[in-house]
């Protein structure tokens, strides 16, 4: 990892969103509740579309995997957060922050991509219904849900040993409220120009194709709804699409915010609250963006509260 004629780092201190000492029990109630309720909301999502026979659909196994990820990635970073905010000595070791590094990359980078793969299927949803359920078929959707996670794990397995193979000497404190690479590299006291050239390529990339992915199903989609003659048709088109758009709006551009600009133009506390909104809120909202609202999820809930003991294998 680092070169041997320095001391290596075994140890580092997160910050935290905040270092007032008034604040540690105010932050850590907050974020309890924001991440029970993230737990609550994507279990629940997981729980429904899995023993629900009228929520069988590719729709549904998409939004499964998006509960998963974002549960996932929030368990990643929230229980170590918690933690810091009531101990005196705030640190993570080396190698648990090496973890929490890459567990941070499968499942954000996943997320990206699962958020592409669901624009793909409204695209085919509202341009080609008729075919539909034959081009986005069972093995299609475990093929899309497959490259999501491996490509995430891909990047995670050339990212974090990047980010660690650069040395890390007497500065160890992290401000940040997990172990990010941004942050990270800002204590190394080695030459960091090929992990933030790795960084900046992963990071470019992956935001690059899944956008692409991203905007050339919406232009389709909207092209399709402009030719619907009637009304109503356009207004039950525009409402399957909504809560996506709204969602990939705020999670891509809080990430192209955070990844995508010069290192000398960083501040880290900004990042850090560009953070707490992509690993914790958007995972919190992503159940009621998607489903709460949703008649369909709706009425799962009634039938699985009057029958719990009713479930169906996964799709």
């Amino acid at each position: 990892m680092a070169a041997r004629n320095h001391t290596q780092v075994r140890e580092f201190v997160l910050v935290g969103i905040s270092d007032s000492p008034g604040l540690q029990v105010p932050l850590f109630l907050t974020f309890l509740v924001i991440y029970a309720l993230t737990a609550a909301g994507n279990l629940g999502i997981i729980t429904l579309t899995s023993v629900d026979s009228r929520l069988q659909t590719p729709m549904y196994f998409f939004l499964r995997h998006l509960a998963v990820i974002n549960f996932s990635n929030s368990t990643v970073i929230a229980p170590k957060m918690l933690s810091n905010f009531l101990a005196n000595k705030k640190t993570i070791s080396y190698y648990a922050c090496a973890t929490q590094l890459a567990g941070f990359l499968v499942f954000i980078v996943a997320e990206i991509f699962m958020l592409a793969v669901m624009a793909y299927d409204r695209y085919v949803a509202i341009c080609n219904p008729l075919l539909y359920m034959a081009v986005v078929s069972r093995r299609v959707c475990l093929l899309l849900v497959s490259l999501t996670y491996l490509h995430g794990l891909f990047t995670a397995l050339v990212v974090t040993p990047s980010v660690f193979s650069v040395s890390y000497c007497s500065a160890n404190i992290i401000n940040h409220f997990y172990c990010d690479n941004v942050p990270l590299l800002a204590l190394s006291c080695s030459d960091t120009s090929t992990p933030e050239t790795v960084v900046f390529v992963f990071s470019g990339t992956n935001l690059f194709f899944s956008m692409i992915i991203v905007l050339v199903s919406y232009f389709n989609i909207i092209f399709a709804i402009l030719k619907i003659r009637s009304a109503e048709g356009q207004r039950k088109a525009f409402s399957m699409c909504a809560s996506h758009m709204t969602a990939v709006t705020v999670f891509y551009g809080t990430l192209l915010f955070m990844y995508l600009q010069p290192r000398t133009n960083h501040s880290l506390d900004t990042d850090k609250t560009a953070s707490v909104f992509y690993t914790l809120v958007i995972p919190m909202l992503n159940p009621v963006i998607y489903s709460l609202r949703n008649r369909d999820v709706k009425d799962a809930l009634q039938r699985l509260l009057r029958s719990p003991g009713c479930a169906l294998p996964l799709m």
